[in-house]
């Protein structure tokens, strides 16, 4: 059998459902007919929504219809629940959006059809209510195509012909195929639908059941199945409770199956959690299943690492909300009932309601939630009390306000105390409004290695980052990982958790910030003689709006205006007409506050002392880590800054990053970085002339004639080349690559290059390797062909050993040590001996194996003189 999932979305009021309840008569699986004015329809259950008339809870009904299981969720239709119902978008195929014949399209009706087209959900649409006087089918279906989709049509009509044209019209391949054949076939409307070309609409009373069994037809024919993944698969949109207090977690299976003991596939189940049960309900009644397939919409029990958005298996997490609350609240105890505990409980509920935000305030020591309106806020006072048996109530909310930035800056952080080491170049660019947070990476793997990327990327999804002007969480930014470093030895994933956050805080002061408030759009419809106090209220509250329109005796306003001056405002409304106006408001989104001034000196936030979110960086000098303020960053930072002269950056380090040595280079001028600590240190390098670099070096004529340096220097007695192992496994590409599958592996390939490298370069190899985490170990030494293999005791890291014996070799012999530890490299230098960074002595290592593979083939194409 065929299973589809099918959401219901409307606007409050628009009997939705009552259509659900019509559904379900209809088909024949209820035999009874409720009414919600009667408080007795089969999926409002909760008490509170019985008594208020309206739906909490998205809720579940199984719809069989001929050979087709429609799963039915119910969603809320007021404004305060829109997550609820955004959270059910996310696991539909198909959608009825259910719209009132006398009130046509509302504003939360236009919010969620911003939704089904974010999260690309095929729609019906059924217009309801069309038994009443006040109904217009052509002004409604008019409101459809100016404010919905010019795609929006009639599928009750009789007329085939026009019924073939109008869908025609919506596709470009359904047009040529209705010239050429003057029809239509079924299969390609079906797909237009799935695809969002098409939008069926059908007219209708479902308290009257009229337009209801040809509605169920239109569902059944012009809907199919989607095709599944045999691998499992499954999005969780809800968590919740049942009366045994056991915890549901509601998932749609996405591909596969489930079973019920089986281990439930996630990087979040670390404890390996079974699936002790799965429930299909049903309204209140549920159907135990041994196994789900692919298409059921289910809740386990067993399971307690679930959170609303999760993907399970192969399924992908979902993004982050469209809809957000806009107010905050304290809590307030009523019953003697310690934080602590209260703490615990709303906990519980953000569990189910990721979007309450539960978070103790430190500063005030209170308790602070986040919820979109005043209902949500009774409905949250009897869930507690129900739930929890303890009372509680809620200050006067106050404004969640936004931050963002109006032009591109490069943020840094550097995170080095002793021992620890990252920094991280982010690129913080202005985004559109209402986009919300988008973070890339353009990032060379050959400058930083993929995991650390990814790792960077995971501590900028992992955090709320606030900004500047408030502590408001920031939004409408593009943030791309641009640069980074990392140390072989001494990075530690906690390392770039604190340079990214760092690099964001940096990025934000250097920035020009914008404080944003949210924005209401709304509907406002007063008698005639009070439009003129409607208009003056608003532009009192810093509103906007369109010309009045004339309905009737009423006039009506449509406009936007900030949340903050119009709160309390359907009060007044109710006064000054004397109960004859209404006031409906829906969440436009965040625009420029309009008195920030005025918010950001009454809330007063000081960014240099928040602690929890620091702007500087911290560097090491003298051995020991100090602060270094976010103003003198970009003076200290290690690497180059990207922004205006990334073309110029990226040509050096792609081609420069493995050149070999020239006669002209001064070897320590290689790093300026390393130069400029050791000049502080220990003085100026004196630049040594031409002639001098030349008696240094051994030049050998080459074909064309001119002089060409080897590879390595000559010198008058021993040379010793000191290879720090792990350094320059973890710095060459193909060593890396093999180290993460077998160090052994990657060990024993350096040791037979270098081994190569000696036969060739006749110099004295030591190669050591660090074994000073390993409990008990003893140096070791070993004699492996021609080169030295050193393996350092217990206690004694690769660094320690090399710093000694290079400053012991370094006052009669010629030293070359081969690292990229920056530190060392210090070190080295003040002892007297050469340091080779780990890229540059590979390309060392390719020049000596080309040599020998020429001297190889010459040899090869030398006539053998017994043969003459």
């Amino acid at each position: 059998m065929k299973k589809i999932t099918v959401g219901l979305l409307a606007h409050v009021d628009s009997g939705k459902t009552t259509l659900s309840e019509a559904m379900l008569y209809t088909s024949g699986n209820i035999n009874k007919l409720g009414r919600v004015d009667h408080r007795d329809t089969f999926l409002d259950t909760f008490s509170l929504e019985r008594d208020r008339g309206i739906t909490i809870f998205s809720k579940q009904a199984i719809m069989k219809y001929r050979d087709v299981e429609f799963t039915l969720l119910d969603t809320p239709g007021h404004v305060d629940f829109s997550a609820e119902c955004e959270r059910t978008l996310q696991v539909l195929d198909y959608a009825v959006l259910v719209v009132s014949g006398t009130d046509g399209v509302q504003n939360h009706t236009v919010t969620l059809w911003k939704l089904l087209k974010k999260y690309r959900v095929p729609c019906f649409i059924f217009v309801n209510k069309m038994d009443l006087d006040a109904a217009d089918k052509f002004l409604v279906t008019a409101q459809l195509k100016n404010k919905l989709s010019d795609n929006c049509v009639d599928f009750g009509t009789g007329d085939e012909g026009e019924f073939f044209e109008n869908v025609a019209v919506c596709d470009d391949r359904l047009l040529d195929y209705y010239y050429e054949n003057d029809s239509l076939k079924k299969s390609d409307i079906i797909s237009a639908i799935r695809e969002r070309k098409v939008f069926p609409c059908m007219f209708g009373s479902a308290l009257r059941l009229k337009g209801v069994e040809e509605f169920l037809d239109c569902l059944y024919g012009y809907t199919e199945m989607p095709d599944y993944g045999a691998e499992f698969a499954a999005k969780v949109f809800k968590i919740s409770e049942d009366n045994q207090k056991n915890r549901l977690t509601f998932m749609k299976i996405t591909g596969g199956s489930l079973k019920v003991k089986e281990i439930l596939k996630s990087e979040k189940n670390k404890n390996n959690e079974k699936v002790n049960q799965i429930r299909v309900y049903s309204g209140e009644k549920f159907t135990a299943a041994g196994e789900a397939e692919a298409g059921t919409v289910c809740a386990v029990t067993g399971v307690t690492f679930t959170n609303s958005g999760d993907g399970l298996g192969v399924e992908e997490n979902s993004g982050l909300p469209v809809l957000e609350p806009v107010l905050t609240y304290k809590v307030e105890l009523l019953d003697g009932v310690d934080s602590h505990t209260a703490m615990e409980k709303f906990r519980i509920l953000e569990s189910e309601d990721p979007q309450l935000n539960v978070v103790w305030d430190e500063l005030h020591a209170e308790l602070q939630i986040r919820l979109m309106g005043d209902i949500q806020l009774e409905v949250l006072k009897s869930v507690v009390l129900d739930r929890f048996g303890f009372e509680v109530g809620f200050g006067e909310g106050n404004i969640i306000y936004k931050e963002t930035i109006e032009n591109t800056v490069e943020g840094v952080g550097h995170f080095e105390p002793l021992r620890h080491y990252a920094e991280v170049h982010l690129l913080l660019k202005p985004a559109k409004r209402d986009s919300g947070l988008v973070f890339n990476r353009a990032c060379k793997e050959d400058l930083l290695d993929k995991n650390w990327q990814r790792l960077i990327l995971t501590h900028l999804y992992e955090k709320t980052h606030v900004g500047v002007l408030t502590g408001s969480p920031i939004t409408d930014m593009e943030i791309t990982l641009v640069s980074g470093k990392a140390h072989a030895k001494h990075t530690e994933g906690g390392d770039f958790r604190q340079a990214t956050y760092r690099a964001v805080r940096q990025g934000l002061r250097e920035a020009k910030s914008v404080l944003l408030e949210p924005v209401y759009e709304f509907t406002l419809e007063v008698p005639g003689e009070n439009v003129g106090r409607a208009m003056t209220d608003i532009q009192r509250m810093c509103g906007s709006f369109n010309p009045p329109e004339t309905c009737g005796e009423s006039s009506v306003l449509t406009g936007t205006a900030p949340v903050a001056e119009m709160r309390g405002y359907t009060r007044e409304v109710m006064q000054y007409t004397h109960g004859r106006g209404s006031l409906v408001c829906a969440l436009k989104g965040y625009e420029v506050c309009h008195n920030s001034e005025e918010v950001i000196a009454r809330i007063g936030y000081n960014p240099d002392n928040d602690t929890d979110n620091p702007c500087d960086s911290v560097f090491c000098s003298h051995g020991a880590g100090h602060n270094v303020r976010w103003d003198e960053v970009k003076s200290r930072m290690h690497l180059s800054a990207v922004m205006d002269t990334r073309g110029e950056t990226e040509e050096k380090a792609a081609g420069g990053l493995f050149r070999s040595f020239s006669a002209q280079d001064d070897i320590f001028a290689l790093d300026k970085e390393l130069m400029q600590i050791f000049e502080q240190t220990y003085g100026p390098v004196k630049k040594r002339s031409a002639g001098e670099v030349r008696k240094r070096f051994k030049a050998e004529p080459s074909s064309d004639g001119k002089y060409k340096r080897k590879s390595a220097p000559a010198y008058d007695g021993e040379e010793y080349l000191l290879v720090d192992g792990y350094n320059v496994i973890f710095a060459w590409d193909s060593l890396r690559k093999l180290s993460q599958d077998n160090i052994d592996g990657a060990r024993e390939r350096l040791i037979n290059i270098l081994c190569n490298y000696q036969g060739y370069r006749k110099c004295e190899v030591i190669v050591v390797f660090d074994a000073y985490k390993v409990k008990g170990a003893k140096r070791e030494v070993e004699r492996v062909n021609n080169i030295s293999v050193v393996y350092t005791k217990e206690a004694e890291t690769a660094d320690m050993y090399i710093e000694k014996t290079s400053h012991k070799l370094a006052k009669n012999n010629r030293v070359r040590v081969v690292s990229s530890d920056g530190l060392e490299q210090l070190i080295i230098l003040a002892g007297g001996a050469l340091r080779v960074s780990s890229r540059a002595f590979l390309e060392e290592v390719r020049e000596a194996e080309e040599e020998i593979r020429g001297i190889i083939e010459a040899q090869n194409t030398q006539p053998d003189s017994r043969q003459i």
